[in-house]
């Protein structure tokens, strides 16, 4: 997950009076294979990097990683770098003529919505995993972070297709959009020969603010009721979830899509039940809710988050109030899947989850704090401010939900076996929570 536009001490130096050598040399697949296995972004850890230039453009290099070690198909790496006559390469996110170049071209495309103008400054987030993430100082005084995205994919990024319905409709619940930059590059499996994608996004930075999940943290462990908020995130979300259903498509959610999500469920419920004993024991209940939520009817489909927790929001002065971040959807997950229309519950339902491991988190501090009662109160003002911002009635969808936040407990036990082992009582926790409802 990215750090989206937060965290303005958390920089590598700044850029602002380097600039390539004229004597750099592009190096060699081979050159840049040691360099790149070495990158925080870099998807196939543990095997030995076997690169191929796909393209070179305006200072930008596609590689595909061909190591038949890779965990999965071949992955493409947006990767410019620049090299010296000593050979030592360098990520050229760090140098400010290439970071100035970039910032012009996203200007240029059609969909920019506002002009990032020149740049006088840059400096690097630090800290990130699977992109890269640029804060850019610029004439007009505004500050704008760029996203370059390090690995590519045919299509369109709903990161950028999301937040650029949102902020051209708008609202002020997402960072201005400035624009994004779309690349292409060969691609023997599209039927032109010619695959295009999201390689740069931009957007307003937003210096100092702290995210949700830190304001709860620190309001939970001090007992200090988080009710308010609470309500007031939900109807946040509510408005988010209407402006993406006025701005982009929605779609009944038929049998076909309602089957197909469920049997997703009864996948993540397989590998867990062989992963970890404790979700195997109540699995003919979990399927139970999960029948539950198949036979009951389904709202509309429409674009959401995909991805949501605390984490993912941040806490900016009102009258702006909650601004949410990174609208990739669950990485994991194919990028066509991930633009697709999906539930909006599922969104509500990631928040809920996130309420309890607060709570989690602080029992398991060095000096624990119970927190139950304060994400008890949470979730249910959270619901209640999510209910009226939408004026739908939750409680005719409650078995639906039951199931989404099922799905995601179960996801959450097998993610806790294999990382936090101490931590699985959380989620084992609201798996018992939710299959006793769904009995009574």
């Amino acid at each position: 997950m990215s750090d989206g536009a937060r965290h303005p001490s958390d920089t590598a130096p700044d850029t602002r009076d380097t600039a390539p050598d004229p004597g750099d040399t592009a190096p060699s697949d081979h050159d840049l294979e040691s360099w790149i296995a070495d990158r925080r972004w870099y998807a196939s850890k543990g095997s030995v990097p076997r690169l191929r230039t796909l393209s070179t453009a305006d200072g930008t290099r596609l590689v595909l990683d061909e190591a038949p070690a890779a965990p999965a198909a071949p992955v493409l790496y947006q990767s410019p770098v620049t090299s010296g006559p000593d050979g030592t390469i360098a990520d050229a996110t760090t140098d400010h003529a290439w970071i100035t170049a970039l910032a012009a071209r996203v200007d240029a495309d059609p969909q920019s919505l506002r002009s990032i103008g020149r740049v006088t400054g840059a400096r690097v987030l630090t800290g990130e995993q699977s992109n890269t993430s640029v804060i850019c100082d610029t004439e007009s005084g505004a500050r704008v972070i760029i996203k370059v995205f390090r690995v590519l994919h045919h299509g369109d990024n709903p990161d950028v297709t999301t937040q650029l319905a949102l902020s051209a409709a708008g609202s002020a619940r997402v960072p201005l959009v400035y624009g994004a930059l779309r690349g292409s590059w060969p691609d023997v499996g599209q039927g032109s020969g010619t695959a295009t994608g999201h390689l740069a996004f931009a957007q307003e930075f937003l210096p100092g603010l702290e995210d949700a999940w830190r304001v709860a943290l620190e309001e939970a462990h001090a007992g200090t009721p988080f009710g308010d908020r609470a309500e007031q995130l939900g109807a946040a979300l509510a408005d988010v979830h209407r402006t993406l259903a006025e701005a982009l498509p929605s779609e009944p959610a038929d049998a076909a899509r309602r089957d197909a999500a469920v049997a997703t469920m009864h996948e993540r419920l397989d590998t867990a039940a062989r992963e970890a004993p404790a979700v195997a024991e109540h699995a003919d209940a979990i399927r139970a809710v999960y029948a539950g939520a198949t036979a009951t009817p389904w709202p509309d489909l429409q674009r959401i988050h995909g991805d949501l927790h605390l984490g993912q929001v941040l806490a900016a002065p009102e009258p702006r109030g909650w601004v949410f971040l990174d609208f990739e959807g669950e990485p994991l997950r194919p990028l066509a899947e991930r633009s697709l229309p999906d539930v909006t519950l599922r969104d509500v339902a990631g928040m809920l989850r996130s309420f309890d491991y607060v709570a989690g988190a602080l029992a398991h501090d060095a000096e624990p704090v119970d927190a139950a009662a304060w994400a008890d109160e949470a979730r249910v003002r959270f619901l209640a401010g999510y209910q009226r911002g939408t004026g739908a009635d939750l409680s005719a969808h409650r078995e639906l939900l039951d199931a989404f936040e099922l799905d995601k407990a179960v996801y959450e036990v097998v993610y806790e076996t294999r990382n936090r082992p101490d931590w699985v009582g959380i989620p084992l926790a609201a798996v018992r929570r939710l299959v006793g409802r769904g009995a009574s």
